[in-house]
């Protein structure tokens, strides 16, 4: 494959470089529901995977779920059958109504609202009608925990190209994302800024915008497939990497790099 030639690295954060599904379930285990709570069912939210992260789980833009998707990551060997319902009834919340909004059928809501109202949903299934136990809920999806190879591969990376983060997260979400996680970026970008969630181009075109690049010179940096191809649709360039929550690749995809992490990354990028 002939050399990349990019101005700039754009990556989204939830899953990619955030463990979502651990600070979910850190949250989920303070709300300390009790046990024998009911599964979400058939009834309840519409099976598919988003996340707060995004859409898209292997087919069309615009299903969601890998960022969000429980999956093997750490954690959740340790956390109850009760925890792991009550993760999926959020996960599924969020879907289902990022899926609303990008399908027109309600008005844009920020990710820390739709935040609340899964933690309100999640709450009444585990009996738990204490407001400010709520309110907590909601803010565990702000403490997400980095990857292990996050916060070094962020800085060798931005030793050789400049830093965008573009997620789904709200502005407010993504400040408290990066603080407690310790991303550091030259540019941060929320799709709050663009009233909608990915993969709606017009997320992809703050980082255009906000790079003053052609999108051929920006490499998209996901966890996510689903991330990827919508980033390709306008035009960037594409990295996938492997996390234990993520959407990986199909064989139809035809990303420009695969790595294991991010080291491995950096070391494509030709980084030292």
């Amino acid at each position: 494959m002939a050399e990349l030639k990019i101005d700039a690295v754009v990556f989204d954060v939830l899953g990619t470089l955030v463990d979502e599904p651990a600070g979910l379930r850190a949250g989920l285990r303070a709300l300390a529901p009790p046990s024998g709570t009911p599964s979400p069912g058939a009834g309840g939210p519409g099976a598919g995977g988003l996340g707060a992260g995004g859409l898209g789980a292997g087919g069309a833009p615009g299903t969601v779920g890998a960022a969000g998707r429980a999956g093997k990551a750490d954690g959740a060997e340790s956390a109850g059958p009760g925890t792991e319902r009550l993760l999926l009834l959020w996960q599924r919340h969020i879907e289902r109504e990022q899926r609303r909004v990008l399908d027109g059928d309600r008005p844009y809501l920020p990710s820390d609202l739709l935040d609340r109202e899964a933690a309100g949903v999640v709450a009444e299934a585990a009996g738990v009608e204490d407001p400010a136990a709520v309110e907590a809920l909601a803010r565990s999806a702000r403490r997400l925990p980095p990857w292990p190879d996050t916060v070094a591969g962020l800085a060798r990376i931005g030793g050789g190209f400049p830093l965008i983060g573009l997620s789904n997260a709200s502005r407010t979400a993504l400040l408290q994302l990066n603080a407690h996680a310790g991303l550091r970026w030259h540019q941060a970008l929320s799709a709050e800024d663009a009233r909608t969630y990915k993969p709606d181009p017009a997320v992809y075109r703050l980082a255009v915008t906000g790079s003053g690049a052609p999108p051929e010179r920006l490499l998209m940096v996901a966890a996510h497939a689903w991330d990827l191809r919508g980033a390709q649709a306008l035009g960037l360039r594409t990295a996938y990497v492997a996390r234990p929550v993520g959407d990986p690749p199909t064989a139809a995809d035809r990303f420009d790099l695969h790595a294991r992490d991010l080291t491995d990354l950096a070391e494509q990028l030709g980084l030292s």
